[in-house]
């Protein structure tokens, strides 16, 4: 009965992984954010916050590359190197907190920062003008830090680039090329910390299907939405983000 309950709960969990990892590559390939909203507050519930980061960290890095070219030609460059080169400030704080803090408290700030973020965005908050470059690092910063803790590093840059003057093919393109550059500054932190376990690794070749297949459909329908329609979607996101990463419904999504 024992094993059978054990058998049980890991069939559930690995279920809820490949849902988790579909969602989260149709919100990447949509909107080149929103993997680690959707992933994360699912898959962190099953697994755990120190397998489901680093899995995702793989899944993303591995399958985001055939997307790499078209991005690089429709991004901002300026403000891309400018939040990059503050992400890689903050990656090692992010990885400092994933390795130490209790895994309901990483939870519970993902939800806070989540909804701190949403709020931002849904109140019109919009930018007069492109902001300096010390602005843009300490944004980047901050996302760099959330990105190394959590894998939900989007919020403080959809909420910047969101509230410029970008189009959103121009904002999709400096999310998909942002997160690509600190995943590598990530990946160095989590391999440190002896994150990239075996467990991990297997795991990742199992739901990388799923989020490829997720990507690819995101990406189709990108091309067909209007401007109101991303950013509408991407406050969807957000929003959905912020209700599943509550520890409380831990009863309902386990």
């Amino acid at each position: 009965m024992g094993d059978a309950l054990v058998n049980l709960e890991l069939d559930h969990a690995l279920a809820t992984a490949l849902i988790a990892a579909f969602l989260g590559g149709l919100a990447r390939g949509f909107s080149g954010f929103g993997a680690g909203l959707i992933f994360m507050p699912l898959a962190a519930a099953a697994l755990g916050p120190r397998v489901a980061a680093p899995v995702l960290l793989i899944v993303d890095a591995v399958l985001i590359l055939p997307y790499v070219r078209t991005a690089i030609a429709t991004c901002e460059r300026r403000s891309l190197l400018l939040m990059v080169g503050g992400a890689y400030l903050g990656i090692p704080l992010g990885v400092f907190l994933l390795a130490s803090l209790d895994p309901i408290a990483l939870r519970w700030a993902i939800a806070v920062l989540t909804v701190a973020m949403l709020a931002l965005l849904m109140s019109g908050f919009r930018l007069p003008r492109t902001p300096r470059p010390p602005a843009t690092v300490a944004v980047g910063a901050i996302a760099g830090a959330m990105t190394a803790s959590v894998q939900v590093g989007g919020p403080p840059v959809v909420v910047y680039w969101l509230s410029s003057p970008l189009a959103p093919k121009a904002v999709r393109a400096n999310l998909i090329l942002f997160f690509l550059a600190t995943t590598a500054g990530a990946a160095i932190g989590y391999a440190l910390a002896g994150l990239f376990t075996g467990a991990v690794l297997a795991l990742a070749l199992v739901v990388g299907p799923a989020y490829a297949t997720g990507l690819f459909l995101g990406t189709r329908l990108f091309g067909a939405a209007s401007e109101r329609v991303f950013r509408s979607i991407s406050y969807a996101l957000i929003a959905l983000a912020a209700l599943l990463s509550l520890p409380v419904l831990d009863g309902v999504l386990r």
